[in-house]
């Protein structure tokens, strides 16, 4: 018999957005030490996604094993733009050490980081090989974010054939759905369906569901889940984001949600892009004025 799986809950929570409940679960009896430094890094990846990152960089200290290191560097490089690169300067140093470079924690992190800096291929360097669920998760987001979805099909058949229940399974199912459109939109809803009806709700769930309503025409209902969403965070950058865009298409007015998600996030592609469309707007006026 297969010994009894004591963080499941704990990783559910956490890969399901529920990360507040993560943490006040945390709490576990009897907890092997490599599954209490799981649970510590689980713990302060919580912390890191409800924003807490000072908390995350006063808490770890220099003698942490290097799982939580790399997690106290992700919270670094969210925490202030203005020093990324000597914290991906780092992160180079410490994957480059044949001590610790190939340790699943701070690959995973290293695929993180070059995700947000956009440098797909660097990520990849450091993820493809695999080894844990969510190195496989984060190479099928990687694919999609290249728009290569037949390696992302890829990553998701391995997944599917180390256990097709898992819940990152099911997510990088979803996600891979909503990249590929089309009739695999119902696919995709049916996915957070199910999230919805066996787990507490949360924002990815509500957000998931939105998309994929916002695919399939239905505004009304995307607004719903999305508002219910904004509920849970007012501050979520993606719940923000897609309430700009159902907004659009309900031809409601957008200006407040783009105002919250400049101000919590300026560095967010919508923002990016809405600066840029503005930009090119101006630049138009001008050049005929």
């Amino acid at each position: 018999m297969a010994a009894p799986d004591h963080l499941f809950n704990l990783r559910n929570n956490f890969y399901l957005g529920s990360y507040q409940a993560a943490i006040n679960n945390s709490d576990l009896p009897n907890l092997s030490p490599d599954d209490a430094l799981e649970r510590d890094c689980i713990v302060y990846r919580s912390y890191i996604a409800l924003g807490s990152y000072q908390l995350v960089i006063n808490e770890i200290d220099s003698s942490a094993a290097t799982p939580l290191q790399a997690v106290k560097l992700l919270a670094q490089y969210l925490s202030n733009p203005h020093e990324k690169e000597s914290t991906i300067a780092s992160l180079k140093e410490w994957l480059a050490d044949p001590a610790i470079g190939n340790n699943a924690t701070l690959r995973l992190i290293a695929g993180i980081v070059f995700m947000h800096e956009e440098d797909y291929i660097e990520a990849l360097k450091h993820t493809n090989a695999g080894g844990t669920m969510e190195l496989h998760a984060l190479n099928v987001q990687i694919f999609i974010k290249m728009h290569r979805s037949d390696y992302a099909e890829r990553q998701l058949r391995v997944m599917q054939q180390i256990d097709e229940d898992h819940t990152l399974t099911q997510l990088a199912n979803a996600w891979l759905n909503l990249a590929v459109c089309g009739s695999k939109i119902q696919e995709a809803y049916l996915i957070f369906q199910d999230f919805s009806e066996k787990y507490p709700m949360t924002g990815l769930i509500l957000n998931g569901k939105a998309v994929c309503c916002m695919h399939m025409g239905n505004f009304d209902e995307a607004e719903t889940l999305l508002l219910e969403a904004l509920n849970k965070d007012a501050k979520d950058p993606e719940t923000l984001a897609n309430l700009v865009v159902c907004s659009l298409h309900l031809g409601k007015s957008s200006s407040r949600y783009l105002s919250q998600l400049k101000l919590a996030h300026p560095e967010h592609i919508l923002v990016k892009r809405a600066a840029s469309a503005e930009d090119s707007f101006e630049r138009a006026v001008q050049s005929v004025a």
